[in-house]
């Protein structure tokens, strides 16, 4: 009887409560990935827990969390800072993208996601409107490998495509990259051929031309 009494309960939705130093993870973890607070920027704790309304427990914790990403470096004199990338750094981040994004194609090719694929096709539009503006065209671009990425329904490799997306990175890949012939324009090119690839459910294509795409265009390093 307790059984089938408890059987006729409705089920309970599980709670859906992020925590205070989620809260303040996901706030300074978007103020570095956009470029508010540049790299080396002195990260300093009072401040910032006056500015959030927190206390300092969830703020270290936060930060703990977001130095387990690379995104923040501690050391002894300096305490915590936004970690500094050289271009060492950047070319790791390319060699990371050409593994991480044709697989996240595949996946996306499996998933035919309609809202997915329409993100893309939207970042594409933008890309071919921004083309002669350079922050604009990046950021075109960039909402592109972000969807694609997103597409997979994998928020593991979501998120590490948005670490190495960081402006701080991507902008001077991007900037080096501009500079072929084929620029912007023919990017999104290749962008509306992957995107075709993941529609028609292509996973073998939409895989090859994204580790394509990705491996033609690996940065210059600056003179």
């Amino acid at each position: 009887m307790y059984a089938k009494t408890m059987s006729a309960q409705p089920a309970i939705a599980p709670l859906q409560i992020q925590s205070v130093v989620d809260h303040v993870y996901s706030a300074l973890r978007e103020r570095i990935l956009s470029g508010d607070l540049p790299r080396g920027t002195k990260l300093r704790q009072a401040s910032l827990a006056e500015e959030l309304g927190v206390s300092r427990t969830p703020l270290r914790e936060a930060l703990r969390r977001l130095s387990t990403e690379g995104l923040v470096e501690f050391s002894p004199n300096r305490g915590a800072t936004v970690s500094e990338l050289d271009f060492g750094d950047m070319r790791h981040a390319w060699s990371a993208r050409v593994a991480l994004e044709p697989g996240a194609a595949r996946l996306a090719a499996e998933r035919r996601d309609p809202d997915s694929i329409a993100a893309m096709r939207d970042a594409v539009k933008l890309q071919r409107q921004a083309a002669g503006d350079g922050m604009d065209s990046f950021a075109a671009n960039r909402s592109f490998h972000l969807a694609l990425a997103a597409a997979s329904g994998n928020p593991h490799l979501t998120r590490f495509a948005e670490m190495l997306w960081v402006p701080r990175i991507g902008v001077p890949i991007y900037q080096a990259q501009a500079a072929e012939p084929r620029g912007a324009r023919g990017w999104a090119d290749e962008h509306e051929g992957i995107i075709d690839a993941i529609a028609a459910g292509d996973a073998d294509v939409a895989e090859r031309l994204t580790r394509e795409h990705v491996s033609a265009h690996p940065p210059v390093a600056p003179s």
